[in-house]
């Protein structure tokens, strides 16, 4: 007979693995003579674009460089999203649902996506591609004229192979001698028609097979069409995304813009589904893309998968969502601006690897490598003292700005089979010896040496740093956006600051900005100044429109990103709890010593080592066009797109606004209006009005939680699957609820339950008693310790023999989940940060003004 324990941990098994269950030409066009002085004399009639952008922001070769790799290069990643994240992650992309051509003109309202303007649909008037059959159902993009003749077959040579490089900057240690990689392993592909989402032709695609399935290629509905579950209508439907027999035509991958790519605040377009290139900045960051949506179009909306990742609001990504550390903390994608004046910090440790010439003989590669084939191109290990920026919303990014950038790529795909899938915790390893049960930490040194990519992206990291130092990251002020604004019907036109001043004191009160700036400076300055001054309490007299003369950049980066520990500013924690940089786990080899050295706030409940508990103190750098606020854009209206296609509604799906007494959906008649996408001068300013609004009266919000919107039912046992519309299903079912008495539950209720620690005290109560006893009562007290002791001991009774027993023994103690095995039991996301809530209503408006001139 099975024993008891056993039948504990199968149940809890089981439960867990439900939850988680020779070719034609190249197309070359001549160079402009208005083009950028790095324009290659011939370069590929997809990049005219790119260099014309260079030549109109006045950047240098290397700037140049860097920003085309910043907006094409996905560096191998189309295996990641096409393969890896479906088969190991257990997520399913429909990117013919966020790709098809038919909908470019709702993309941007659905998904947050900015159209490629050098696309167009197939059949439009001077479209190269005549119909949707031509291109399998996407926009038809510059290249496209050769890649799609590889569908189906070997032989495609990346446009990334053409890359000019930039001249070696002088004094490099690899230097002199040009030894960058092959600029090939960049992978640029072409464009979807969505900006930073790239295409690939898929060498295994079989046509016969694509047409039996789908009637014509011109559409994916048969590959991506749901088949029904064997339980009917409350078990998530299945589709041939998860075949693996079928191979779509093209492999998708992404760029480190797919997120960062936006609308220019100075220069946004008249109607955002037809963007030109004018009108668009590559490191402003995207506050409408619904990234996280696109991770899981191919779910339906009552899996497990589909609740745990779409949670987050537009503009913001969970980073660990794929290397989770089972912490529910989406942040905002960071407006990269001003950045030359960005504070730094001196003499912290840092563990890294940095060039060097050559390596001792009998070096181990762990602590220094030579690159095969290379003269003198070589790293070595080592703990040396740096001058840091401290980068994530946490400052956990700690050792460098080109590492910071480097893991950018990793956290979109690249490398992911070489070098960081397997370090990630396999959410079905549930037996603490084995390999999968915790993250162990990335080697950037062995990345380096197996995956090409990698060394592609690196060899240009200086490329992209200049890129985000160049004029392309100036501010974009207020008086600049208005003054393009009266430019468009007089190009003459000037509109100054005074004009601006008289314009906001119109609207906030007579004298609004000289006040607002004396409230800024005795409220705000001491987080939000880089100014030495403001650090030391010298207020007087600052003047935070400073200009740099030798750069014409602000001088005040308006933040000193120093760390605030999370009680202090009070807003939803969770993201402060980020652990992937602690030691041990994924991100480890990107945290300084300094950083985890960083004692954790003793008014947070939840473990805080590791460096962890604190926000950066942010820029504050054209507020006025970046709302909504806090690092999660959960301050200030819920952003909608109303897409014409309502299955991609996604905020008529998942509303936020709760009843404080009992964390409900409010009904519908009581629910806020949600602030459609704007991107226009005057829309920005009003989202900042609004969001200023309710920034400063924290009395008057309305509580947002991010709540499960369905149940979700899960059935565990074989499946057995002859083809046809309908599965047939041996096993049991398990229904996670939405709401457990009367109490909504929150998406963040899953998302942060530590599953396993739960099941291994499962165990050890029928087990080890004694054991767990003295270990709880030591981590929560002997009260408490006592009372969670007796109730594991009663589940560990109820389910025994009944696995289906486990989520009702768990509704009965939600407390269990919701507080004793989470990561984080914060609620609401829009609360704290109640600073100038006791000033005035004309301090407040005057505020407002002065801010908005920043």
């Amino acid at each position: 007979m099975m024993r008891p324990s056993s039948q504990v941990l199968l149940a809890a098994i089981a439960l867990i693995a439900a939850m988680l269950a020779w070719p034609p030409p190249v197309a070359f066009a001549d160079t402009p003579a208005t083009a950028a002085a790095a324009t290659p004399t011939k370069v590929h009639a997809q990049d005219l674009p790119y260099y014309e952008a260079c030549a109109r922001e006045g950047l240098n070769a290397s700037e140049c460089a860097g920003r085309l790799i910043w907006f094409k290069a996905t560096a191998g990643n189309e295996r990641f999203h096409t393969y890896v994240f479906q088969q190991r992650v257990g997520v399913l992309i429909d990117w013919f649902r966020v790709l098809r051509s038919d909908e470019r003109g709702d993309r941007f309202r659905a998904w947050g996506i900015i159209n490629d303007p050098a696309c167009c649909v197939p059949g439009s008037p001077d479209c190269p591609a005549k119909s949707l059959d031509e291109t399998y159902g996407l926009d038809w993009c510059p290249g496209d004229e050769e890649l799609l003749t590889y569908v189906g077959r070997s032989g495609y040579r990346d446009p990334a192979c053409d890359f000019r490089d930039a001249p070696l900057a002088a004094g490099d240690v690899h230097g002199p001698a040009d030894q960058r990689h092959d600029a090939c392993d960049l992978r640029f592909g072409t464009s979807t028609g969505a900006l930073g989402i790239r295409k690939f032709p898929n060498p295994r695609f079989d046509r016969e097979a694509w047409l039996r399935l789908n009637g014509s290629t011109g559409t994916w509905e048969g590959y991506n069409r749901p088949i029904a579950a064997a339980g009917g209508h409350g078990e998530a439907a299945r589709s041939h995304l998860q075949d693996g027999a079928i191979e779509p035509p093209f492999l998708i991958g992404t760029s480190c813009g797919s997120c960062h790519i936006a609308f220019d605040p100075v220069n946004p377009p008249a109607d955002p589904a037809h963007p030109a290139w004018e009108n668009i900045k590559g490191l402003v960051g995207n506050q409408y893309t619904r990234v996280s949506e696109i991770m899981v179009s191919g779910m339906a909306s009552n899996t497990l998968e589909w609740q745990m990742f779409a949670h987050a609001r537009p503009g913001t990504s969970d980073t660990s969502a794929i290397p989770t550390d089972q912490v529910n903390n989406p942040g905002t994608i960071n407006a990269l601006i001003n950045l030359a004046k960005r504070p730094t910090f001196a003499n912290e440790s840092v563990i890294k690897w940095r060039k060097t010439a050559a390596c001792a003989k009998g070096a181990d590669e762990a602590k220094c490598w030579c690159e095969p084939g290379r003269d003198g191109k070589c790293w070595e290990k080592s703990l040396q003292k740096e001058t840091v920026h401290h980068i994530l919303k946490g400052g956990e990014d700690s050792i460098g700005a080109l590492e910071a950038i480097q893991r950018v790529y990793f956290n979109i795909g690249s490398c992911s089979e070489q070098c960081w899938v397997n370090h990630l915790a396999d959410l079905r390893q549930l037996d603490p010896q084995q390999r999968g049960f915790g993250q162990t930490p990335f080697d950037i040194g062995q990345c380096r040496r197996d995956c090409p990519n990698f060394r592609a992206i690196e060899d240009r990291l200086a490329n992209i740093l200049d890129f985000f130092m160049s004029a392309e990251g100036h501010a974009t002020d207020l008086r600049d956006a208005r003054e393009n604004m009266l430019r468009a019907a007089d190009p003459g036109a000037r509109y100054t600051d005074q004009d601006l001043i008289a314009d906001l004191e119109r609207d906030f009160g007579p004298g609004a900005v000289a006040r607002g700036r004396e409230v800024f400076a005795n409220g705000c300055a001491r987080c939000h100044s880089s100014q030495p001054e403001a650090a030391t309490g010298q207020l007087a007299g600052l003047d935070f429109h400073k200009l740099d003369l030798k750069t014409g950049l602000r001088e005040d980066w308006l933040g000193n990103d120093g760390p605030t520990a999370v009680s202090e500013v009070g807003t939803f924690r969770c993201r402060a709890l980020h652990s992937n940089h602690m030691a041990g786990h994924v991100w480890q080899e990107y945290g300084s010593e300094t950083l985890r050295a960083q004692p954790p706030d003793p008014n947070v409940k939840e473990a805080g080592d590791g460096g962890r508990g604190h926000y950066r103190n942010i820029s504050l750098v054209n507020l006025w066009a970046h709302a909504p606020f806090l690092h999660n854009n959960a301050l200030g209206p819920e952003l909608c797109g109303k897409p014409k296609n309502a299955a991609n509604d996604f905020y008529a799906q998942r509303p936020r606004y709760v009843d404080a007494s009992n964390v409900k959906l409010l009904p519908a008649e009581r629910q806020p209006a949600c602030f459609e996408y704007d991107p226009s001068v005057e829309g920005r300013l009003k989202l900042y009005t609004l969001s200023m609004q309710a920034l400063l009266n924290p009395a008057q919000r309305i509580p947002k939680v991010t709540l499960l919107n369905e149940d979700v039912t899960l059935r565990v046992g074989p499946r057995l699957w002859d083809g046809t519309d309908k599965e047939r299903l041996l096993g049991f079912e398990l229904t996670i609820p939405s709401e457990i008495d009367g109490r909504g539950v929150t998406a963040g209720t899953l998302g942060n339950f530590q599953h396993k620690a739960f099941i291994v005290d499962l165990v050890r109560a029928k087990t080890a008693a004694d054991e767990l006893e003295r270990s709880l009562n030591a981590r929560l007290g002997k009260e408490t310790g006592k009372k969670v002791l007796a109730d594991l001991k009663a589940v560990a009774q109820e389910v025994t023999g009944k696995p289906n027993g486990l989520v009702e023994a768990l509704r009965a103690r939600p407390y269990l989940i919701k507080q004793v095995y989470s990561s984080c039991t914060a609620e609401v996301e829009n609360e704290g940060h109640r600073f100038g809530e006791d000033l005035s209503e004309a301090d407040k408006n005057a505020l407002i003004a002065f801010l908005a001139t920043l």
